[in-house]
């Protein structure tokens, strides 16, 4: 209405997720993996350590700003080595895949209890998958370590060979991904609490004069029939939702923490001790959560390898 000092704005909240279900753990599932045609380990687990901003020079052929330094937004995420744990063989069946044997590694932590069974390779199998863990002590850190289900691309005999050398050695971030190249991003966003319906559904706030409440709906739905239809707004949780980000440019795996490292360190994260890497853009989930990368499931094209001029030493929120 023309003259009138309310606000008109359009409803917020993604209607592409529902019901918004709260995760069930930190560690996220990941339900899709790539196809390689070469033989390789396809993820790979880090810590979200925050957000500066760097300059790099723009390379992109189609680009206003080719050739020219541009500030562009970094999320930094330290990846300690990880240890695997087992590997898995799965035979598909009917209602699914099955696991049929499992062989532990002989180093893992004490943190774990493996029952003494001998362990057993199975004649025939159709998967292997290599269950991993972190290692949050190296960053200091007093958390449990995270366990995860990695895939592997290749065939099923290059699978077994692969997973064999792995099994008794540690595996670093730059052993299975290299920088210019895109990665998907899986991680559990930040939890906000209980909240009401203004902030969780997008619910317009009502005049001042209005019976009840203003931060809520105006009803729940008719007497007849006496029921409350589930598309209505309600208050109740909201955040720590598993979500996945596609294609996500690596720019940069580094070993030299001093490079990024602010003065006092990064806000609620501290100071970065192992090898990193540096992603454009933001992604979910707060400082000191678990990060799963893994390879792209959609093509993006070529990697694009970027020339990094400058990294911004201030701590970001």
């Amino acid at each position: 209405m023309a003259g009138s000092n309310r606000l008109n704005k359009p409803r917020h909240g993604s209607l592409q997720f529902w019901p918004h279900a709260r995760a069930k753990k930190e560690t996220t599932r990941v339900r899709n993996w790539t196809n390689l045609n070469t033989t390789k380990l396809l993820g790979f687990l880090g810590y979200k350590v925050g957000m500066t901003h760097a300059l790099i020079r723009d390379n992109k052929s189609s680009s206003l700003t080719k050739g020219m330094q541009i500030s562009i937004p970094v999320t930094i995420i330290e990846c300690p080595p990880i240890k695997p744990l087992s590997i898995r063989f799965y035979k598909h069946t009917p209602y699914g895949s099955k696991v049929i044997s499992e062989i532990f590694s002989t180093k893992v932590d004490k943190i774990f209890h493996i029952s003494k069974k001998p362990n057993k390779e199975p004649a025939d199998f159709d998967d292997i998958k290599l269950l991993v863990y972190t290692q949050p002590k190296l960053i200091g850190f007093k958390k449990q370590p995270n366990v995860l289900e990695l895939a592997i691309s290749g065939k099923k005999e290059e699978k077994l060979k692969l997973a064999k050398e792995l099994l008794e050695k540690e595996i670093k971030v730059s052993e299975v991904f290299k920088a210019g190249q895109f990665v998907d991003v899986h991680a559990v966003t930040t939890g906000k609490g209980f909240q009401g319906t203004v902030k969780k559904a997008g619910v317009k706030i009502r005049r001042h004069k209005s019976e009840g409440t203003r931060r809520g709906v105006g009803t729940l739905g008719p007497w007849t029939p006496s029921r409350v239809n589930v598309a209505v707004a309600q208050p109740g949780k909201i955040g720590y939702h598993t979500r996945t980000e596609f294609n996500k440019w690596l720019l940069k795996i580094s070993t030299k923490p001093e490079e990024v490292i602010p003065k006092g360190g990064f806000m609620h994260y501290g100071k970065v001790k192992n090898e990193y890497i540096i992603l454009k853009g933001s992604i979910p989930g707060p400082t000191k959560r678990v990060i799963t990368l893994t390879e792209p499931t959609r093509f993006v094209g070529k990697p694009l390898v970027a020339e990094i001029t400058a990294i911004s030493l201030e701590s970001k929120q």
